[in-house]
């Protein structure tokens, strides 16, 4: 008999932070996030984590439409098969989303669903995540780079992630060529040309205009340019942007959809490709499009910016496809991050624990400072 979903909670949480988040599209002036449970009759739980970030009033919404939608939806469901059940969810809501124009925020709770699912599955097998769904080659290590960084103190952010065991760096661009020059030139003064510096312009240029801002990088060996240019932008602006740059592209954070991924992977212009645990597909498609990169040759490099689940989640789906490729580890201060995952870095690496399932347990009492109402 299969066991059963009972229980469908979420908490609303909230930090204020001193110095604002920026990016080349938006300014996040407090670090939100929205955790969610799924309990089954057997007394298994799970965690999962909705993306938020924006707008900033995300999370209260999102938290809103679990409650009237999904709540509803998920009891009595079979909790054994999360890939079918988020197929089953896609389906059920495809029309309503559509409706309401809101396939982002239906599919990023989908996916915190789906997390909890996996986390829960792992759980009742008494074995770490990354374990359960491990391919030949892993080992419960997941190389990570130092992410948030900029654009303000670039250079003291840098040392200071370094510090903290750092090896590879990732720093916002898209604020100005004589802006991203400076900084790239304060961060290589920082820390050496053989350091690995990715950039992430956030979609901040036109496709016209992109190469000649990648070009004024290229000096500075950038590993990887992050979202030059539009997700939505066509293929054939992407691809002729990588023939003309000659440094590897990454994306992947902002699509949805099978399709979408296929075709970016098929044309062949992405180095590397960063599906969002939170954002669209979780773990089940996060896991397909992970394989479909590796078999084309394309790096799986999960994106991640916010807090402890969904990074947890994100490790530990990078640590089964083995050693290769980056997880991103935002390094700008956020208690929701560092109160739930707390990762030491060593020498550019962190090891997963071997607790069952993600490994992580909020402490809801202890994070109650930052609950919000909903």
């Amino acid at each position: 008999m299969p066991v059963r979903i009972d229980r469908l909670e979420c908490w609303v949480l909230r930090v204020p932070v001193p110095q604002p988040v920026v990016t080349s599209f938006g300014v996040m002036d407090s670090r939100p996030a929205l955790f969610l449970r799924v309990s089954a009759t057997d007394g298994a739980w799970g965690w999962g984590e909705v993306f938020c970030n924006f707008p900033q009033v995300g999370a209260e919404h999102r938290a809103r439409l679990i409650h009237s939608v999904f709540r509803p939806l998920l009891a009595g469901r079979d909790s054994d098969e999360p890939a079918q059940l988020w197929a089953a969810l896609e389906q059920q809501t495809r029309r309503l989303a559509l409706q309401c124009g809101e396939p982002g925020p239906f599919g990023q709770i989908i996916s915190a669903i789906d997390q909890a699912l996996w986390d829960m599955a792992a759980r009742r097998a008494g074995q770490p995540l990354w374990r359960l769904l491990a391919r030949p080659g892993a080992t419960g290590r997941v190389r990570v780079y130092a992410s948030g960084i900029g654009p303000e103190q670039v250079g003291e952010l840098a040392s200071c992630a370094r510090r903290c065991g750092h090896t590879a760096f990732k720093f916002k661009v898209g604020f100005g060529p004589q802006v991203d020059q400076r900084n790239f030139a304060e961060i290589r003064a920082t820390l050496g040309m053989n350091a690995t510096v990715m950039v992430d312009a956030n979609q901040a240029w036109e496709p016209d205009d992109a190469a000649r801002q990648v070009d004024g990088l290229a000096p500075f060996n950038p590993y990887w340019v992050e979202e030059p240019i539009a997700a939505d932008e066509p293929a054939a602006d992407w691809l002729a942007l990588a023939r003309r740059c000659g440094v590897p592209l990454a994306a992947g954070e902002n699509l949805r959809g099978r399709a979408a991924f296929r075709d970016v992977l098929s044309a062949g212009y992405l180095s590397f490709v960063q599906p969002d645990v939170a954002k669209w597909g979780g773990i089940s498609i996060g896991r397909e499009i992970a394989e479909q990169a590796q078999d084309l040759g394309v790096t799986f490099c999960p994106h991640w910016l916010g807090g402890g689940i969904g990074l947890a989640a994100s490790l530990h789906l990078r640590a089964a496809m083995g050693e290769g490729g980056f997880a991103e580890v935002d390094v700008n201060p956020n208690p929701l991050r560092d109160e739930v995952c707390p990762v030491d870095v060593n020498d550019g690496w962190v090891t997963l624990a071997t607790q069952p399932g993600l490994g992580v347990e909020p402490d809801l009492r202890r994070l109650a400072r930052f609950l919000q109402a909903q």
